[in-house]
C-alpha cells in the first residue's frame, strides 16, 4: 500500500466505484445536499443578529466559503479518490491526520442527513398531522436509501427532478414577492438588507460577523460532490469545476432570496432579537402576510421533500466516505466492498446510523436542538485539515504557488477556526469527544500493526 493508501486503480474489481456522472450530476447532488432555500430556517435568527443586514450576511459567508471550495478544488485535482479529506490529509500530512479529517469528517457526514430527514419530518408532520413525525422520518431514510441503493446514477436523475422543483417554487417566491413589492412597497428601505434596518443603532460590521459564523453552515454539504471523484467521467477538473459552481450559484440563490424576505418582513430586526419565538418562522410569517397561506404551504411542501433528498445526497457521500476508509484499512474491510459498482454495504452502514440518530431525535422535543448543534464541528473540523493539506502536499510535490497554496489555504483555516471557536459549548464538547475517540481508535491500530 502506498503513503496515500490504495488507488482507485489498484483496487481489486470488488472495491471500485462505476463512473457514470457527469458535471450536471455532480452539480445536481452538491445543491441538493446544500438545498436552494437553506436559509428559510434560519433568516429570522440571522436577520437578528445582523442588525437587518442579512443578505449581505449571506454575500460574506459565500466569499468566506469560497476558500475552502478553492483548497477543495486544487486537492481534487491532485487526488482524485473518493475519501475526498480523508484521501487529501493523508497525502498532504501523513496517515494519522488522514485519519482524523476522515473520522471527524464522518460525524458531519452521518448527522447532517439526521438533521435533514428530521426536517422532512417535521414539515411533513405539520401537513399531515395525524401521521407522527417519527414516521414519516422513517419513510424518508427508507425511500432515499433504496435510490441510493439502485446506484449514483439513477439517484442523480430522481435527484434532479426534485431539485427542478425546488428551484421552480424558488422562482414562485422570487416572482410573488417582486409582485407584491411593486404593488404594495416594501417594509423595509431596499438597501437595508445589506446595510441594516436602523432598529440596533445602525450598521455594526461585528454583527455582521457574528452572522457569518452561523450563516456558512448553510453551505455544508457541497464538499460532498468530491467524493464523487472515482465515479466522474472526464477527469478531476471536472469536479473541481462543479465545487465552485455549486458554491457560487447557491451563494446567488441565498442573496437574492434573503434580500427579497428582508424587504417584506414585517418586524424589525429589533423586534426579533427580543423575541427568539419569533425567529424560526420569521420567512414563512414575511411569506405569509404578504402574500397568503398558498405560498406558506408550498414552501413548506418543498422544504418537506428538498430536505429528504438533501439527506439522499448526504447519505451516499457519507457511504463513499465509509468506503474510502474501509478500502485503506482505516475501517473494517468489508465497507470497501462495492455491488456492481455500488458500495452497498457503506450505504447501509451509513443508512442505519442515520435512521438511528434521526429516529431518535424526531421522538424528542429537544431531539433538533441536540443534533443542530454539533453537526457543524466535524465539518469545519475537516476542512481545517484540508486547508493545512494543501499547503502540505503542495509544498513536498512541487509546483507550489504562493497564493493558491498558501494564502488561500491560510485564510481558509484562519476562517474555519473561527468559526469553531465561536460554536456553542454543547457542540465543542461533541466534537471533542469525537475527537478523542477518533485518536483511541487510531492508537489501538497502530499498536495493532
Amino acid at each position: 500500500m502506498s503513503e496515500t493508501g490504495t488507488t482507485a486503480s489498484e483496487a481489486a474489481p470488488d472495491q471500485r466505484l462505476r463512473r457514470g456522472l457527469g458535471l450536471r450530476d455532480l452539480v445536481v447532488y452538491g445543491l441538493l445536499f446544500i438545498a436552494p432555500m437553506a436559509p428559510v430556517g434560519v433568516f429570522g435568527a440571522l436577520d437578528a443578529r445582523s442588525h437587518g443586514a442579512v443578505a449581505l450576511v449571506y454575500a460574506v459567508a459565500t466569499v468566506a466559503m469560497g476558500f475552502t471550495a478553492f483548497s477543495y478544488a486544487q486537492m481534487v485535482r491532485a487526488v482524485p479518490r473518493a475519501g475526498s479529506v480523508f484521501a487529501y490529509a493523508r497525502a498532504g500530512l501523513g496517515d494519522g491526520a488522514g485519519f482524523v479529517a476522515g473520522w471527524m469528517a464522518a460525524l458531519d457526514y452521518v448527522l447532517i442527513p439526521a438533521v435533514a430527514y428530521l426536517f422532512s419530518g417535521i414539515a411533513m408532520n405539520a401537513l399531515v398531522p395525524e401521521v407522527p413525525r417519527w414516521v414519516w422520518t422513517a419513510l424518508a431514510v427508507v425511500l432515499t436509501t433504496l435510490l441510493n441503493l439502485w446506484g449514483v446514477r439513477a439517484a442523480a436523475r430522481v435527484g434532479f427532478a426534485v431539485l427542478v422543483l425546488e428551484i421552480a417554487v424558488l422562482l414562485v417566491f422570487v416572482v410573488a414577492a417582486v409582485v407584491v413589492l411593486v404593488r404594495d412597497g416594501a417594509q423595509r428601505g431596499l438597501l437595508s438588507p445589506l446595510s441594516g434596518d436602523g432598529t440596533q443603532g445602525g450598521f455594526a460590521l461585528s454583527a455582521v460577523l457574528g452572522a457569518v459564523s452561523v450563516a456558512v453552515l448553510s453551505y455544508l454539504g457541497f464538499d460532498a460532490i468530491a467524493t464523487f471523484a472515482e465515479e466522474v467521467t472526464g477527469g478531476s477538473a471536472r469536479v473541481a469545476r462543479a465545487l465552485l459552481f455549486c458554491l457560487a450559484l447557491a451563494g446567488v440563490l441565498f442573496v437574492a432570496q434573503t434580500y427579497l424576505a428582508a424587504l417584506l418582513e414585517p418586524v424589525s430586526s429589533a423586534r426579533l432579537a427580543h423575541d427568539p419565538g419569533r425567529q424560526g418562522t420569521a420567512f414563512y410569517d414575511a411569506v405569509d402576510s404578504a402574500a397568503g397561506a398558498w405560498l406558506h404551504d408550498l414552501v413548506a411542501a418543498s422544504k418537506a421533500v428538498g430536505a429528504a433528498f438533501a439527506a439522499l445526497a448526504g447519505q451516499a457521500a457519507a457511504g463513499r466516505l465509509l468506503f474510502a476508509m474501509g478500502r485503506d484499512r482505516r475501517l473494517p474491510r468489508a465497507l470497501s466492498r462495492t455491488d456492481g459498482g455500488v458500495p452497498r454495504v457503506a450505504l447501509l452502514c451509513a443508512a442505519l446510523v442515520t435512521l438511528v440518530a434521526a429516529g431518535w431525535a424526531a421522538r424528542r422535543d429537544d431531539g433538533l436542538d441536540r443534533l443542530v448543534s454539533v453537526v457543524d464541528i466535524g465539518a469545519l473540523t475537516a476542512f481545517t485539515l484540508l486547508h493545512a493539506s494543501v499547503v502540505g502536499y503542495f509544498a513536498r510535490s512541487g509546483g507550489w504557488s504562493w497564493w493558491r497554496h498558501g494564502l488561500v489555504p491560510v485564510a481558509g483555516a484562519a476562517i474555519t477556526v473561527v468559526v469553531v471557536v465561536a460554536a456553542s459549548g454543547v457542540a465543542q464538547a461533541v466534537g471533542a469527544v469525537w475527537l478523542a475517540l477518533g485518536l483511541l481508535v487510531l492508537t489501538v491500530q497502530r499498536r495493532t500493526r
